[in-house]
């Protein structure tokens, strides 16, 4: 890890899924952040929601840029450390990370609202919103296709890569949900919570304390 002064403005852990994106995109770059914590009051939720999506979290400042927006921060990050191979070496390779990449930041709406990130539940079973269902279809297809590709564990390869960065919280929600998946896609999200940033995380959002209430928008 890089000890550089950098700052992560982040929010919940336990329900902040962007926050968990920037964290682990600063993960895969090697770089050491202090984590600046959005307060929890109810003024400052009622602000982050009236702002989202365009709300400033996560933020990464370091050596005087502040960057924010996920895939921002994604591609400044492989900029500053590219031997940090953020994003596949192959050429085509790296064009489909980009654009999966792409579609999990822009897009799954209805999954969003559906099955909002929770890192403290975990349900034998939960009623699926049918208009999730496309979107939980298309994401299995995304991911069957990568795992088939490239051979796994990873959604490229052997390693970590920014897709996998997009999706981890994802992953989180398929299993808080009980959502039945494919068995390749059940390897992956397994693979994805046995990966040692994300087991960081969620011990620290299992120690959050009990009293946060649930943000009602998925950052």
């Amino acid at each position: 890890m890089v000890d550089s002064g950098a700052t992560l403005t982040i929010s919940s852990k336990t329900y902040s899924a962007w926050s968990l994106r920037g964290w682990l995109l600063c993960r895969l770059a090697g770089l050491e952040v202090t984590e600046k914590m959005v307060a929890n009051d109810a003024a400052n939720r009622a602000e982050l929601l009236l702002l989202s999506p365009s709300v400033l979290v996560p933020r990464l400042t370091w050596q005087g840029a502040s960057v924010w927006d996920t895939l921002a921060i994604a591609e400044f990050l492989n900029e500053q450390f590219p031997g940090a191979q953020m994003l596949p070496e192959d050429p085509i390779a790296r064009a489909h990370c980009r654009s999966i990449s792409g579609e999990i930041h822009s897009g799954f709406t209805n999954l969003r609202s559906a099955l909002p990130m929770n890192l403290k539940v975990r349900h034998a079973k939960f009623p699926v919103f049918s208009g999730a269902r496309p979107d939980i279809e298309r994401i299995e297809a995304i991911w069957l296709e990568c795992l088939d590709r490239y051979g796994g564990p990873f959604l490229f390869g052997a390693q970590p890569t920014v897709a996998d960065a997009m999706y981890a919280p994802v992953t989180t929600r398929f299993v808080s949900y009980a959502v039945a998946l494919p068995e390749p896609c059940e390897a992956y999200c397994r693979t994805i919570a046995e990966w040692d940033p994300m087991r960081e995380w969620i011990a620290a959002a299992k120690a959050e304390p009990e009293e946060m209430e649930e943000l009602d928008v998925e950052f």
